[in-house]
């Protein structure tokens, strides 16, 4: 883990250290990129972390990882209805669900059939955990924090299977974020900007589409993981108990710009 992420994720930690000690996290996506760094931040947090990854490869690296190892790691494919059931199911109390679970497949999108697997992970994924888990969080008047994009509200000329599901997030959490709040679970979104993850790094390696975003972005740099986690563990906690169905954009100044 780099030094910045690690010193970021450790700040955040100490501040959100009250809210979180011994609450009980579901992350979904929660052994690599984003995901990963929430995991992190919540550990740090006090939390007591369920991080679920779809492959062996992922769980494998998440338990060589100092930080990420402390969590209770789980492997799901967020496609098989019976898989997220059981998985949610085994977590039993649950304070807080970040669904982070994602795929885009640039210049693929446009085959309807990668096009119809990319939104059957990002958004129907996302939904199942969601319904899985609502019973446990209507007891302990839980939050949800979806992982939403940029591409909610840009087209994405190389990705329309990704940026549908991004922008099918968005409306899914306003939704969900009345549906649920009878019973007073609260559900929002984070709306990253330029990221430096796995998913990225094909763009990070292309200077050309590197200069072209950070020129666009007035802070001037790709993101990390741990930029995110102030809005996520603010969106969980309890100074933002009147706040749900919000989509946090959290970009540089990417989409002002």
């Amino acid at each position: 883990m780099d030094t910045q992420v690690s010193a970021s994720a450790s700040q955040s930690g100490a501040w959100a250290s009250t809210w979180y000690a011994g609450k009980r996290v579901l992350v979904t996506g929660g052994t690599s990129g984003i995901g990963a760094g929430i995991t992190r931040g919540f550990i740090e947090a006090g939390a007591e972390v369920i991080a679920a990854g779809v492959g062996e490869a992922e769980i494998r690296e998440a338990k060589a990882d100092g930080l990420l190892s402390r969590a209770d790691l789980r492997q799901v494919d967020v496609r098989e209805p019976d898989q997220v059931n059981d998985l949610v199911a085994s977590c039993g109390d649950l304070d807080v669900v970040v669904n982070c679970a994602g795929v885009i497949r640039r210049g693929e999108e446009h085959d309807p059939d990668v096009f119809e697997s990319v939104v059957d992970i990002n958004l129907n994924g996302t939904m199942r955990v969601c319904a899985a888990a609502r019973p446990a969080l209507a007891r302990s008047s839980g939050a949800i924090v979806n992982l939403a994009s940029m591409l909610s509200f840009f087209g994405g000329g190389l990705v329309p299977g990704y940026a549908a599901s991004k922008g099918g997030i968005a409306q899914l959490t306003k939704s969900l974020a009345i549906a649920y709040a009878p019973e007073q679970i609260r559900v929002n979104a984070i709306a990253p900007g330029w990221i430096a993850t796995p998913l990225t790094a094909g763009l990070r390696s292309d200077e050309q589409r590197s200069s072209a975003i950070l020129d666009r972005t007035p802070l001037r740099r790709w993101g990390t993981s741990s930029d995110l986690l102030g809005g996520v563990l603010y969106l969980c906690s309890p100074v933002a108990s009147f706040v749900t169905g919000t989509v946090l954009v959290i970009d540089g100044g990417y989409a002002v710009a």
